[in-house]
């Protein structure tokens, strides 16, 4: 159930407002860390269908959030969360909440079992969201696995979505 006043739509990474959002989220990040936000390496293409997804929430018609999805593994069962951000205005209104739920029902959708994340140790939000949202922590993985504050979770999606 979507909170009141957000929709999620389904956007190519490279879409311009998903680039607008992605480079706020990588500003907000590098508030908290330094540096550029997150070194990841990110293809674009990894976020296409069926082996991914990048989600936009809007709240009351206006861009609020974005976050995707791609495969993880080569098991086909993984999908791992990336990029999601939520707007400093819109936060505190459903709207992280509704774009993890949308992300879990895409990869669910695409035959993915599993969501894993990795989240860093200054973001109390996320991790207060993750932890609430049924996702425990699981063995750091990823690019910042050997990473001081690194913090990995992950949450088996349910059989019936």
């Amino acid at each position: 159930m979507l909170q009141a006043g957000v929709e999620i739509r389904r956007v190519r990474y490279t879409d311009a407002v998903a680039q607008r959002l992605v480079a706020a989220a990588m500003a907000d990040l590098g508030a908290r860390y330094g540096g550029t936000g997150d070194d990841t390496p990110v293809d674009p293409a990894h976020f296409d269908p069926p082996g991914g997804a990048f989600l936009i929430a809007h709240l009351d018609g206006a861009p609020a959030g974005c976050a995707g999805w791609r495969s993880h593994g080569t098991s086909g069962e993984d999908a791992e969360l990336k990029r999601m951000y939520v707007a400093d205005a819109a936060r505190g209104r459903g709207v992280a909440r509704a774009l993890l739920a949308a992300v879990e029902r895409s990869a669910a959708g695409q035959g993915r079992r599993r969501v894993i994340l990795e989240c860093g140790d200054k973001q109390p939000e996320a991790i207060a969201l993750y932890s609430s949202s049924g996702y425990a922590r699981i063995p750091n993985f990823g690019y910042y696995r050997d990473s001081p504050g690194c913090l990995s979770f992950g949450r088996v999606l349910s059989a019936d979505w």
